[in-house]
This record gives structure tokens, sequence and C-alpha cells, in this order.
């Protein structure tokens, strides 16, 4: 071991030796949280360093992810972001200097920690997670997300619960999510189908507050109402049928131009390119010290989880750094009528006399929820789908039906919606 080093050896091999030391010793002795069924040792070590980990996502977050995995160990480690870098990331997302701008973050960020870090095997992709399917997430021991897309943890939870298979153990690919917004943030260890998903904790992420439509067409205030004002209602004016790519520049250059305009018309200052580029791709700013703190998190839980050196995290951590240097965990428990990973279905109380299409807007807002584009369905007939052309054409005249006359009051009805890849079961109950 590092301890009893050759002094025959080269001074480069005993310098890389002397890094892993401390590791090693973690890895080689027990201590008072150990299992002591735990078989650590030499055993430990191989098993650290041929475990294949993923890691979602290459910004704040998912750099500091990168370099722990690779600095504490983990030698076989693969990394998912479909974005570029921009000249804005570089004050916070360390890995990338000014020549990088415009390449793939995934690539550069491979590249500089296997530079750094000798004897890593990082293996980029440059693309969405929805591009690959279970055959490529069954090969890693488990996955990390440094996410800021909701959407996107909804989709990855989603697909691990659904590659669980009770016959085969090694189906079951542990999830540690970590998520930050400003000086807060969150680090969480999810069991596919035996502790809480994302989905049963969907509620701690509400939905985005949305602005009253005649605030954006009539008397904007703010410099994010003309931003929401081009996207909305200018784009659809004058580029109704193209569809906004918020990784597009052209795009973003096009929005940020009619939102300075309307601004300039109402006096309002403070509409830049990166405040739009923001508002459209809904950015939270990131603060350099809270992105370390939960990457230390999760990185620390993914070592104990592959190694079994102590117990993993039960199963949230919550950090609150505006407050203070204040942490705690708590241990959340399954929903039962959660959609991914429960089996019953959620009550959904319902004025009859609404219509299917305020029912359909009140699955946006509801926090447990939040569809966007869903498509609704009884056991027996479809209420209204969102594709194709022809479907959505013929239950269209659905929408302005009320309740009452669709579905009766304890009949369950099925919400799915393309983004998500889930299947939310709801039992109506109207109230009296």
């Amino acid at each position: 071991m590092a301890a009893a080093i050759d002094a025959s050896l080269p001074n480069g091999v005993e310098s890389s030796r002397k890094r892993w030391e401390y590791l090693e010793s973690i890895l080689t002795k027990g201590g008072p949280f150990t299992d002591p069924d735990s078989d650590l040792g030499q055993g430990t070590i191989s098993r650290l360093e041929e475990s294949k980990i993923l890691v979602i996502g290459a910004g704040g977050l998912g750099c500091e992810i990168l370099k722990n995995l690779a600095l504490s160990g983990f030698k076989d480690i693969h990394v998912i972001d479909m974005d570029t870098i921009d000249v804005s990331n570089l004050n916070r997302q360390f890995l990338f200097r000014e020549a990088d701008v415009g390449k793939s973050k995934a690539a550069v960020a491979a590249a500089f920690i296997e530079k750094r870090v000798k004897g890593v095997k990082i293996t980029p992709y440059n693309g969405k997670i929805q591009d690959k399917d279970e055959d490529y997430y069954v090969q890693f021991q488990l996955v990390i997300c440094g996410l800021d897309s909701v959407e996107a943890r909804r989709w990855i939870n989603a697909t691990l619960v659904g590659m669980v298979d009770q016959e085969n153990q090694d189906s079951l690919k542990p999830l540690i999510d970590g998520g930050t917004e400003g000086f807060k943030g969150q680090s969480r260890v999810i069991l596919p189908t035996i502790s809480s998903c994302i989905e049963c904790q969907l509620d701690l992420s509400p939905p985005r507050a949305a602005v009253p439509l005649c605030t954006l067409a009539n008397i904007p205030r703010q410099p994010q109402h003309c931003i929401e004002w081009a996207k909305i209602i200018a784009w659809e004016e004058h580029r109704k049928g193209d569809v906004i790519d918020t990784d597009d520049p052209e795009h973003i250059t096009w929005l940020y131009h009619k939102a300075l305009d309307r601004a300039q018309e109402f006096k309002i200052p403070g509409v830049t390119y990166s405040l739009t580029q923001g508002v459209v791709k809904h950015i939270i700013p990131a603060i350099a010290s809270t992105n370390a703190i939960i990457a230390a998190s999760c990185c620390n839980e993914a070592l104990k989880i592959v190694t079994g050196c102590n117990p993993f995290l039960q199963n949230y951590m919550q950090y609150t750094g505006d407050a203070g240097i204040y942490t705690f965990n708590m241990e959340f428990e399954q929903t039962p009528d959660c959609p991914v990973c429960g089996n019953l279905p959620k009550d959904l109380p319902v004025d009859p006399d609404s219509t299917l299409q305020e029912l359909i807007e009140s699955l946006g807002a509801r926090a447990e929820a939040q569809l966007k584009k869903p498509t609704l369905r009884t056991e027996s007939t479809s209420l209204y789908s969102q594709a194709p052309p022809s479907l959505e054409e013929q239950t269209r005249p659905n929408l302005e039906k009320s309740l009452r006359d669709l579905v009766a009051d304890g009949e369950q009805i099925a919400a799915s919606d393309p983004a998500f890849g889930i299947d939310f079961r709801f039992k109506i109950v109207y109230r009296s």
C-alpha cells in the first residue's frame, strides 16, 4: 500500500502513489460507522477503480463533480452534456478557458480532467440524455446528476426506475442527484423502487411562477417581462411555425433584440444578452462555493455506495448558505401514489362544472404534476390527445365540455406527457 512505498521506485511513481495514500487508508481500515461485514481492503480499491460512473451535466456543478470523482479514485467516468461553452460560463465552470468558447462542454471537461489526473479515463457525449436507451444506462454502477433542469431529472429518474428487474439485482442503478440555486443546494440518494424517487418529491420543486399575459402584452415592468414578451408573443407573430431552440445563438440573439426594442419603448433598463439567455433557458444564478459543497456531498455518497466504507445518505441533504453555513438531512418515504415508483392513483379534487381545458391547465400548475402538454384518457376513451394532429382535432371539442359530461366521480384518468415518459394516474373526486 501507499504507506509502505518501495524506496527504489522512481520519483514520479512514488509521487503518484502518495496522492492516493489517505484514500487507500480509508478503504482498508474500518471506522465506527463501517459495516462489520464489509470487505475493506485491496478488493475494495479494485472495485472503486473498475466502477463505471455516469455524470449527467458538465456545467458549474458537473465540473466540480468530475474533478472530485477523478480525485476520489474513480478511473472510468462518462459524462453527458448537450451544451457548448459560452463566455458567461467561464466565471464559475473552472475546467473551461476562453479558447474553449463554442466547444462541447463534455468534451473539454473530459480532456481537462484526463490531463490533470493521470490514469483516469473520461468518455464524453455531446447530446441529450434522451438520445440514449436502457442498454446504455445499464452499464453504469451509478448515475450522478448535476442538472439545472427538473424536466431532465424527471426523465432519468423514470428511466432508471423502469429499468429495475426484481430478478436481477444489477439492474438497480443508484441515482445521486445534486442541485444548487444561489446560496442554497441539495443532494439526495435515490435507490430506484426502494427509496423515494424524484417524482415522490416533485412538490419540492414548485412550478415556475407565471407572469399574466396581460402584463406582458400591455404593461411590462421588468426586463424579464420584455424577454418573456419576445418569446411568447413576438416570436409567434413573426416566426410562427419555427420552434424556439434555446441552444441556438441566432434564436437567442433575435429574442434579445426584440426584447431590447420593447424595453426601450417602455423605458425599462436591464435587458442584456446574458439575461435573455437566462430567462429563456430558465437559468438560475450559480454560486461557485455552493456548487463545490453540493458536488462534494454527491461524490462522497458515490464513494460510500461503491466501496461500502461508510453508510450512505438516507436520503436527502439540504444546504442553506444564505442563512449561514447550515445543513441538515432528512429521510423521505416513498409516496404510494407516485406515478413512477408507486402503485396507487392520486386523488384529484375538481369542480364537476369546470372544463377539460381548465383541468389540463391546472395539471401544469400543480406542484406534484407540472405537466406541459398532457394527453388525457380514461380506461375506455381518449379525452384529449396532443398528437397526432388527426386525433387532436377529433378530441378538441372535449376541451370546452364540463368534466361531469366526460368523467364519472371516482373514475380514473391517465395523463401522459412526452417530455417525461411517465403515465400519471389520477382518480377524479368531485367537490360537492
